[in-house]
């Protein structure tokens, strides 16, 4: 179940994986009563029938989860948004990939918490496969100042190793904590 908005954002992140991105871009950039989200990949993508019946919380392909007769994820995401005055534009090309735009009302009483940030970077980093994935990770200040950090996963394995490996995820998670904490400082 999603509680938080980081939860939602690595179910989408996750999505990505599972459809074959070898690139995904991840944007995270919070500004006073808002947060914007942009997570775009270069998946296998959805034709415009299947991203319609993505929405669809009634409706799931068999595919990926072949015991499951649902599919939350779009459909909690979309109406999280919707009750919380965000917003949220999603565009797919079948065999070009997939880009979410979203926009969450922090000021609403009706958004959930923002999460763990560092801990969702960590899982996402840490999925199993092949696949560049690059964050940025942005504050913008009442006064205009900007606080942010840009992650890319194949100079982190060049410098911290395989992630499959424990002091590898243990260096990384460290990493991830203190660029959060850091960010959140300033």
């Amino acid at each position: 179940m999603h509680y938080s908005l980081s939860d939602m954002i690595l179910d989408l992140f996750q999505n990505s994986i599972e459809a074959g991105a070898q690139r995904i871009h991840l944007d995270i950039v919070r500004e006073a009563e808002e947060l914007k989200v942009c997570l775009k990949d270069d998946g296998c993508g959805m034709t415009e029938g299947e991203l319609e019946k993505s929405k669809d919380p009634f409706h799931s392909d068999g595919i990926k989860h072949k015991h499951r007769k649902v599919g939350l994820g779009i459909p909690f995401l979309i109406q999280t948004v919707e009750q919380a005055e965000g917003s949220f534009e999603i565009q797919s090309e079948k065999g070009k990939g997939t880009l979410f735009s979203i926009r969450f009302n922090l000021g609403n009483i009706d958004t959930p918490p923002e999460g763990d940030w560092a801990g969702l970077f960590f899982q996402a980093l840490c999925f199993d496969g092949e696949y560049e994935l690059i964050i940025n990770r942005k504050i913008i200040g009442e006064e205009g100042k900007v606080g942010e950090y840009l992650l890319q996963r194949s100079e982190l394995q060049d410098i911290l190793g395989n992630f499959n490996e424990s002091g590898a995820m243990i260096l990384l998670r460290d990493y991830l904590k203190s660029q959060e904490e850091e960010l959140l400082d300033q």
